[in-house]
């Protein structure tokens, strides 16, 4: 087994060369580069160790209590103790108001840790975003704190047995009495909708408010705590899924038996609030995806390095990483995984600017695709260099996969997303979004012949799509070819800017390789 190892150097890289991240106000390039070395040892020596024993376990029920695999409770103390849990929230709130390209880093460094463990705080920043837009001063007087210094998880129930992708299902009902709002229904699908980790649990709830017959706009937002002043709320765990992947985080079925809830928002107004919540799992899903790829790429180059193969040309002992194959199944490995970080990063940088906002909208749907299909091609990649010890449990490069497999499915299914790229991020905002991505690619990549003859083809296929009334047939090869394109300018953009750094030799080669050689990219899940 390889131990986990945190790409640090890696991410600064990204983050700093390739997408100049201290270019935004926001962002302190030399704190960043301490946090991010502080935060590795820990991940490393504290969070990775749980992460064979999460997945060897899972979590149980008992007496309609979620019990997690052992080591996870105390790894989830020492990180909140750490202030780890607080990073981005402000200040005032008993965070540490640290920017989210830094936080973008950290994100990567525990799913690579423990995906499973990482996935108990992966919605807690988007939590605390919607209660500053949309909560009252009372609501985020009462939670942020708390979110910030661990005593409480949150959750995010969307999904039902009858509305998974299509909200407008949605059956859970909201009543308001004397005493309050109050919740009746089930959500399925609900990650660490119960825990032992937290004192207890905020609950963000979509629920319908108004009737069936208005469809989306009778939905609203509410607040449901697991625990209320009389005790427990009326929040039954059903049962909690067996999975491919992902065993230590428990994926509950949850039953609001009349729950006490308060509303968070305007009623009616519950999918624009949600969404200020999924916006920010999109990204962090990309970036699980992400973390995945250099977890796999890692596994498998260590051990292509060691396993001896056959013989050299001139009859001395060969390695497996000496073998043509071999090398360029690490080579599309290593590729995907550092440009699919630079994709997310350099989209990060364009969501701290406010006048970029229609290509940050543009840009999100298409890193959440790319990056979360490269992290599955990885680790499956990783699977075959390993041969037959890839195919047991042994190596942790079977558990890759199995992990990774989930991040193309939630937070919206892939092919949901290249529907969006090719229907509303065509036509958001007048089409800005898709108007700016054209120069935004240019200044990445425009002095390569490849992306310039791509990027045409790319014009072409957007003047195309863009002129369907109903939904368009190749929606999913434009979203393809809109991956394809930034993956391939972000490659440019990585090769030119290595130059002077550790990664000098490497980097450029990989970069004439992507471009001059085209390795096959992931096909997006439906």
């Amino acid at each position: 087994m390889k131990d986990f190892t945190s790409p640090t150097d890696e991410i600064l890289f990204s983050l700093h060369h390739v997408a100049e991240a201290g270019a935004a106000d926001a962002h302190d390039a030399d704190l960043a580069v301490d946090v991010l070395n502080q935060f590795a040892p820990f991940a490393e020596q504290v969070i990775a160790p749980t992460n064979r024993t999460g997945d060897q376990q899972g979590c149980r029920l008992e007496n309609g209590r979620v019990r997690t695999p052992d080591g996870f409770p105390d790894a989830f103390r020492q990180t909140a103790e750490g202030g780890w849990l607080g990073l981005t929230v402000p200040e005032a709130y008993g965070g540490m108001g640290l920017d989210s390209l830094t936080a973008a880093g950290i994100s990567e460094i525990s799913t690579g840790a423990n995906h499973a463990l990482q996935m108990a705080t992966g919605l807690l920043p988007g939590a605390v975003s919607t209660l500053l837009r949309f909560g009252t001063a009372d609501q985020k007087q009462r939670w942020i704190p708390r979110l910030a210094d661990g005593q409480t998880l949150n959750t995010m129930c969307l999904t039902e047995a009858g509305a998974g992708s299509d909200l407008s299902q949605v059956r859970t009902k909201a009543e308001h009495h004397g005493d309050g709002w109050h919740l009746t229904g089930e959500k399925i699908f609900i990650s660490n909708g119960d825990q032992d980790l937290s004192e207890d649990i905020l609950h963000f709830v979509l629920a319908r408010s108004g009737v069936v017959e208005s469809g989306t706009k009778g939905l609203s937002l509410f607040l449901c705590p697991s625990h209320i002043s009389s005790g427990r709320n009326d929040i039954r765990v059903a049962r909690i899924e067996d999975k491919l992947g992902i065993h230590g985080s428990p994926t509950c079925q949850l039953v609001f038996d009349r729950a006490e809830a308060e509303l968070i928002g305007e009623e009616g107004g519950g999918l624009a609030a949600m969404f200020t919540l999924m916006n920010h799992a999109r990204i962090d899903v990309a970036l699980q995806g992400v973390a995945h790829a250099a977890r796999a790429w890692d596994i498998a180059a260590n051990y292509a390095g060691d396993r001896a193969q056959g013989r050299r040309p001139d009859g001395s002992p060969a390695r497996l990483s000496d073998h043509a194959d071999v090398r360029q199944m690490l080579d599309e490995q290593r590729a995907l995984a550092v440009g699919s970080r630079a994709m997310c990063h350099l989209a990060l940088v364009v969501l701290e600017d406010p006048d970029q906002r229609p290509l940050a909208d543009f840009l999100t749907p298409v890193c959440k695709m790319f990056a979360t299909e490269a992290g599955i091609r990885a680790a499956d990649i990783g699977i075959q260099v390993l041969g037959g010890y890839g195919y047991l449990e042994e190596y942790d490069i079977a558990q890759t996969w199995r992990d990774a497999r989930i991040t193309s499915i939630y937070e919206g299914a892939n092919g949901i997303h290249a529907l969006t790229a090719a229907t509303r991020g065509l036509k958001a905002h007048g089409g800005a979004g898709a108007d700016a991505f054209a120069p935004f690619i240019m200044r990445l990549g425009g002095e390569a012949a490849p992306v310039i003859s791509c990027l045409a083809d790319w014009q072409d296929m957007r003047a195309e799509t863009a002129s369907h009334q109903a939904v368009p047939p190749n929606a999913r090869l434009f979203a393809s070819l809109t991956a394809e394109l930034f993956f391939r300018a972000a490659w440019v953009r990585i090769g030119k800017v290595s130059s002077g750094t550790k990664y000098e030799g490497e980097f450029e080669q990989l970069s004439e390789k992507v471009l001059k050689s085209p390795m096959p990219l992931p096909r997006f899940s439906a």
